[in-house]
């Protein structure tokens, strides 16, 4: 929110940043530039010195542009990370009949690459990288792995919410090759045998440093690997509530 209908996830994305800039902290927010943005409304501009690079993703070439836009009130600048082919429908994850598009799992994948390409230009080095929902999962899998001798975000930790907003179906065979850059190794996909919302889930999981409860109520399977993970966790919290817990919570895990 403002750029997206109000759902539990856009309220918390909007909030959240704002507690934890007034709690001292310094902040920088990142989503997709969706066809739901109203770019005129927003004022919506495009970064030029940023923008330019060419993503390549299973052997095509995808132009990455990078917007930008502000929360006058919160004192909050929001980066869209955006490109023609992935972000230009007017709904997120399904079409009008709720079919599931068959590029989500390269959109994911554009988008996880463009926000940590865009804070490497921005000289910008975050200790947290706080995610939020299935989409932004391949991020913690990239710092980790395609970025781990990079200075830039040696220090890094990956912080991942998890909410009830599961996809349905199965991505496609090729996944492997799809995610797969070089700088990586053939080990650090080898995971991603079977990419369904649950071992999607817990690939993101693996790769974190802590893990929030987003939604009173998550996937129990996800649940009881996070458990079993013994990685930090932080349980549900009321939105009125989570800034103050979340703010503890970075400070423990830095």
């Amino acid at each position: 929110m403002p750029y997206l209908p109000e759902t539990e996830i856009s309220r918390i994305s909007r909030n959240l940043p704002q507690g934890i800039l007034e709690r001292g902290k310094e902040i920088r927010t990142f989503m997709p530039r969706y066809g739901l943005v109203n770019e005129r409304r927003n004022q919506l501009h495009e970064v030029i010195r940023l923008s330019g690079m060419n993503l390549i993703i299973d052997d095509t070439d995808h132009p990455l542009i990078i917007k930008v836009a502000s929360i006058q009130s919160a004192r909050m600048q929001i980066y869209f990370i955006d490109n023609d082919d992935f972000f230009q429908r007017k709904s997120l994850f399904a079409d009008g009949e709720d079919n599931e598009y068959a590029d989500n799992d390269v959109r994911a994948i554009f988008f996880a690459r463009g926000v940590l390409e865009t804070t490497r230009k921005l000289r910008w080095a975050p200790n947290i990288i706080h995610c939020h929902g299935w989409f932004t999962s391949f991020v913690a899998l990239y710092t980790k792995k395609l970025m781990r001798d990079d200075p830039h975000y040696a220090d890094s930790k990956i912080v991942i919410s998890v909410y009830d907003n599961e996809f349905a179906g199965k991505w496609d065979k090729n996944i492997k090759s799809k995610v797969f850059v070089g700088g990586m190794k053939k080990a650090d996909v080898s995971q991603l045998s079977e990419l369904d919302y649950v071992s999607l889930m817990k690939m993101a999981i693996q790769h974190a440093d802590g893990v929030v409860q987003g939604s009173p109520t998550i996937n129990p399977e996800v649940l009881a690997y996070i458990r079993e993970s013994g990685k930090p966790f932080l349980d549900y919290h009321a939105e009125d509530t989570l800034a103050d817990a979340c703010n503890v919570f970075y400070d423990s895990i830095l």
